[in-house]
């Protein structure tokens, strides 16, 4: 379940949290192939900085982005150049697609030609997916439709390259589960020489359709259909298959097993033009095997297995981009991560799968995979050895790690070099270039210290220093607090808390608890933004209000396998104890009012929170639960299936976890929020607690918000209203002030 206040795309329940609010503030970086340049767009024009000096060079101006007969210029969302960079593929007029805006128009710009058409234009409007220039720089591949496209750039003839998609059989993308849960959406790859492309096919047709019900936009309400397989439903077959250009034929790969019971999340070219490289997950995501196939015959052989005693992540979960295979020594190794000794780490795997070196040897995680520097023999990451809320870039050596034949002991190897200035204690990200050269730097932690600046690695050395966007400056920053708690279980967690203003330690405060607790996203990290409660109508510390938030077991903090895969088979009674184990303790405390404690959350979050008003009513008074899971047997089968198993063989494990079963122990004060629309967690579980609550005589307050999404925000005046409703409740039943 995803996180983010709006959206954070990785998993699938969202959390409310200003992650989403930084990241928007905080645009990626365009990088040249050559790493030592970057592009940008600017008042149209697409212009490239050249580092370290920023020399700035002028693309492709405005008036040659401006398609003939019009009098604007193409509003340029992305782009990319052929490495020549005489030719620009222009990604305009976009759309959504569940999450983001993934279908659109596509133009080419030949600048040697002073030329500018419209790629596909024979296919309806924004109808085009992951347009990419082959690497000859000669033709471009789409899809449209399901199917895939190549268009000669000379010519601009078009050829479908498939013709069986439909609605349900799907080529080059992927269904909304795929899309949701592996973060998988392009769905096609080039090969090197140009000449073929490699391609997933998913079979949906047997997936049922969720419908959702639009009773505003018209006379008569209508349907709108969602492919969604729901926890014990089988997943839709998947196949990989690699379409010639020159014949237009597919050849499939023969991946073993039944393709009803396993995934492929991930899958690339072998560094070569004549063989694939994939990943199969078994139907349960605890093994995982790695094939190697030979497009000529789709021959597929086995060259590494891992396996797990719960499951095992997908790359999504430690790299921001989920596509790629990490390939290095000229296709000879290739990079893995794997937790198979407790804690996340960087493996080099040779290709026959037959030899393995551990890079980052220790009792620490590695949290996310930079970036690659062959030349100088580096591998960047971030980690956090001393400190799990917070994380800093360090680097290995690719050679002279520890080895050993597949199978036997790995020996130690050297420690991480620290790449991060020591003295900023907090949370650094980086956008690191091709080659790892130079990076974008941005550091904040809790005390709302922060940098943004540009940097040459691996020294580390300022470049430039970029200016406080105008919406920061001057924004009132609360005081937050860290603390860490033990709980009788004798679990330690961390946590932040942010007092009231003009607090007074001889009286007691209510306490608002921002929940999420599940493995999909955290809540709590040493980083500006993290604490607060964004949904508050006004100055809730001065409305005398403690706020807080712990994390639990289970979470996808750097804590190590133990800490994260604790919860396996045990969402909605784990996390649920740990929350109100934490809970127990903090109102013993002597400015805090028991009798004033609220909690809430969204998505996952609001699952948590329904979960502790039912389970730990002695604890919490008050609780806002928007869009929340009431019942985990009506969740997708990728994310509830990789945490929980299946219905089939411990269907009681999704019924105890689940809050639907415990409604009948409600006491509280209780305010759930959903939208009919939503594609995600369905409304459909909001009704059946209804029902649940209404059975057992259980007085509550409901909002249904009509056709919005899990983010709740579409329509005039919805974020503002869902705030005010917030404030209201929470200060009608768990009013604030010290007393």
């Amino acid at each position: 379940m995803r996180s983010g206040s709006a959206f954070l795309f990785g998993c699938s329940l969202f959390l409310l949290s200003p992650i989403f609010l930084r990241a928007q503030r905080m645009p990626g970086v365009k990088w040249a192939k050559d790493g030592k340049s970057y592009y940008s767009v600017e008042d149209g024009s697409v212009v490239k900085y050249q580092l370290p000096a920023f020399q700035r060079v002028v693309v492709a101006e405005a008036a040659q982005l401006t398609p003939q007969g019009r009098e604007k210029s193409l509003d340029v969302q992305a782009f990319s150049f052929t490495d020549d960079e005489k030719k620009c593929l222009i990604y305009t007029n976009s759309k959504k697609v569940w999450r983001l805006n993934t279908r659109g128009d596509y133009w080419i710009l030949d600048l040697a030609a002073h030329s500018l058409r419209q790629v596909g234009k024979d296919r309806p409007a924004s109808s085009l997916m992951f347009a990419k220039i082959s690497p000859d720089g000669n033709k471009v591949a789409y899809t449209s439709g399901h199917n895939i496209y190549v268009e000669d750039l000379a010519t601009g003839q078009s050829t479908a390259l498939t013709t069986d998609g439909t609605a349900r059989l799907i080529n080059g993308t992927f269904d909304w589960v795929y899309e949701e849960e592996f973060s998988c959406r392009d769905g096609f790859r080039w090969s090197p020489d140009s000449k073929s492309i490699a391609y997933w096919q998913i079979d949906a047709a047997k997936i049922r359709n969720f419908l959702l019900i639009n009773n505003t936009d018209s006379l008569y309400s209508f349907i709108v259909p969602v492919e969604y397989p729901k926890a014990g439903e089988d997943p839709s077959p998947c196949k990989v298959g690699v379409v010639s250009l020159a014949t237009g034929q597919t050849k499939w790969m023969d991946v073993p097993g039944d393709s009803r019971q396993h995934y492929i999340p991930r899958m690339e070219w072998a560094a070569n033009n004549t063989e694939l490289i994939l990943e199969q997950l078994n139907r349960k995501q605890n093994d995982a095997k790695i094939f190697v196939c030979e497009t000529a015959t789709g021959a597929a052989r086995s060259i590494y297995e891992e396996t797990d005693n719960a499951w095992i992540d997908s790359k999504e979960r430690w790299s921001e981009d989920p596509a790629g295979w990490e390939w290095i020594d000229g296709g000879k190794a290739f990079l893995w991560v794997s937790e198979k000794d407790g804690w996340r780490h960087i493996y080099q795997i040779s290709r026959d799968g037959t030899k393995e070196t551990l890079l980052t040897k220790g009792s620490y995680d590695m949290i996310n995979l930079k970036a690659i520097d062959e030349k100088n023999g580096y591998v960047y990451f971030l980690a956090s050895p001393d400190n799990a809320l917070q994380q800093y870039l360090y680097r290995v050596p690719l050679k002279g790690g520890a080895s050993s034949k597949k199978g036997a002991a790995l020996k130690d190897t050297g420690k991480p070099e620290l790449l991060s200035p020591a003295a900023q204690k907090g949370t650094h990200t980086y956008n690191i270039s091709p080659g790892g050269s130079y990076a974008t730097h941005n550091f904040s932690n809790y005390r709302y210290e922060s940098v943004s600046e540009w940097v040459s690695l691996p020294l580390h050395n300022n470049i430039k220093t970029n200016e406080e966007s105008a919406d920061r400056k001057g924004r009132p920053q609360p005081k937050v607090e860290l603390f860490r708690v033990t709980t009788e279980d004798n679990v330690t967690m961390d946590g932040w808390m942010i007092r009231p203003a003009n607090f007074d330690s001889t009286k007691k405060y209510p306490v608002l608890f921002h929940v999420y607790a599940e493995p999909a996203g955290t809540t709590v990290k040493d980083a500006a933004g993290y604490a607060g409660t964004p949904l508050y109508a006004g100055d809730i510390a001065a409305d005398g209000y403690i706020q807080i938030s712990v994390e639990g077991r289970g979470t996808p903090v750097p804590k190590g396998a133990a800490w994260r895969k604790s919860i396996y088979r045990k969402i909605g009674i784990l996390n649920i104890r740990d929350q109100a184990m934490a809970a127990k303790k903090i109102i013993q405390w002597p400015f805090v009012d028991a009798g004033r404690v609220a909690v809430y959350g969204w998505s996952g979050g609001g699952s948590t929170t329904l979960n502790l008003l039912f389970q730990y009513p002695d604890i919490y008074t008050t609780g806002i639960a928007i869009a929340p899971v009431a019942n985990q047997l009506l969740y997708d089968n990728i994310y509830q299936e990789r945490y929980m198993g299946l219905p089939q063989e411990n269907r009681e494990d999704f019924v105890n976890g689940s809050p639907i079963s415990h409604a009948k122990d409600l006491r509280g004060n209780l305010l759930v929020v959903h939208g009919t629309g939503d594609d995600n967690v369905h409304y459909q579980g909001t009704e059946m607690l209804i029902n649940e609550l209404v059975k057992y005589d259980k007085t509550f307050q409901m909002m249904s918000y009509p056709n919005r999404t899990h983010v709740i925000r579409e329509g005039d005046g919805t974020s503002l209203h869902l705030m005010h409703l917030f404030t209201s409740y929470l200060r009608e039943h768990c009013p604030g002030g010290g007393r």
